[in-house]
């Protein structure tokens, strides 16, 4: 194993540099894995590379991958793990004395400098863990699905999204719902000789604002967002058919959720679930500030890599937007807080 005397050398800031200088939006992920298997492979680090398929519409994207770094020839007894891929548009990387600023400095690219930097002192004070970094998270979970059925049996997984380096007493899951109404084109002035699609639509919408989610006490409300709606040819064109998109954040058991939804569309719109990511509940770790995760991540899919645990610095609110940035202190304080959970649970 080799320069396990340079990890104490080893910066959160410039790794984060490097990697948010390589685009890697959400199918086009193959640069930054490229990058994270020679790195880790230069660092002693027993690397695998594997192939994560693109979605049919996205066939000529060229190869992406995931990719695990553990202890030559050992079981990790516990893994760090987060993605590598990014919401469009890229971003590119500046800094100041005191913030990260760009596409993937909290989401999740500094987290995983963060997650290096801690698994290096790590090792190097004798615990066998490993580094666990996928693609497709931001749109299905593609990489996750994959990881799973190549699971290096950990105890422990300790997962990084943004949560102000608090650990996540839950994670709320996510249904994702198309609806596709049809109608009969017709000249608007005789809109008796048509049927509006998107009239049917509208209805569906409005329906679907008064319903009254699910709420769990101790971790708050569902929450329905109307993504997307489009539809019908000219506004003086009886529209035939209409499409909206819509994700839910389930704080429970999605069943009820789908009968609502399917009773607001009834008569009006064909329903399809097209994701479906479960409401997840997570463990305290004593000594550590706690918080409830509002998004969800690819923990449900990777449930063969040992008791999950959901860590990361930087905040939410700023991930998926413009003004995405991380304080470096806050990446500082996040290596030793991997360190310090990794230690309690491996204790």
């Amino acid at each position: 194993m080799k320069n396990l005397s340079e990890a104490a050398s080893l910066d959160p800031v410039q790794l984060t540099r490097q990697l948010c200088e390589i685009e890697s939006t959400t199918y086009q992920e193959g640069k930054v894995g490229d990058f994270l298997a020679d790195f880790l492979a230069s660092r002693g680090w027993e690397v695998e590379k594997t192939p994560v398929a693109q979605p049919p519409e996205n066939a000529d994207g060229g190869a992406r991958w995931n990719v695990y770094g553990g202890p030559a020839g050992q079981k990790p007894d516990l893994v760090f793990s987060t993605h590598m891929d990014t919401v469009p548009p890229y971003i590119p990387f500046h800094e100041d004395e005191k913030f990260l600023y760009g596409r993937g400095v909290c989401d999740a690219k500094g987290i995983m400098a963060a997650q290096i930097v801690a698994a290096e002192a790590l090792r190097k004070d004798g615990l066998k863990v490993g580094l666990l970094y996928m693609s497709g998270e931001e749109r299905d979970s593609a990489g996750a699905k994959v990881a799973n059925l190549q699971s290096k049996g950990s105890r422990y997984m300790i997962n990084g999204e943004p949560t102000d380096n608090r650990v996540a007493l839950a994670s709320k899951g996510a249904l994702r719902v198309v609806f596709r109404a049809s109608g009969k084109m017709a000249h608007s002035a005789y809109p008796e000789l048509g049927e509006s699609a998107v009239h049917k639509l509208v209805q569906v919408m409005a329906r679907l604002l008064e319903l009254k989610l699910p709420v769990t006490e101790d971790v708050g409300p569902s929450t329905l967002n109307i993504g997307q709606i489009h539809g019908g040819h000219a506004p003086n064109v009886i529209a035939d058919e209409a499409e909206a998109q819509v994700l839910i954040r389930l704080v429970g058991d999605a069943a009820p959720v789908k009968a609502l939804v399917l009773e607001a569309a009834k008569g009006l719109a064909e329903v399809e679930f097209t994701l479906e990511i479960p409401f997840v509940r997570l463990h305290a770790v004593e000594g550590l500030p706690t918080m409830v995760a509002k998004f969800t991540t690819d923990i449900p899919q990777l449930s063969n890599w040992g008791e999950p645990f959901l860590l990361g610095p930087g905040s939410i609110h700023v991930a998926h937007n413009p003004a995405e940035k991380l304080a470096k202190a806050e990446l500082l304080e996040a290596v030793q807080l991997y360190i310090m959970l990794a230690k309690k649970l491996l204790a």
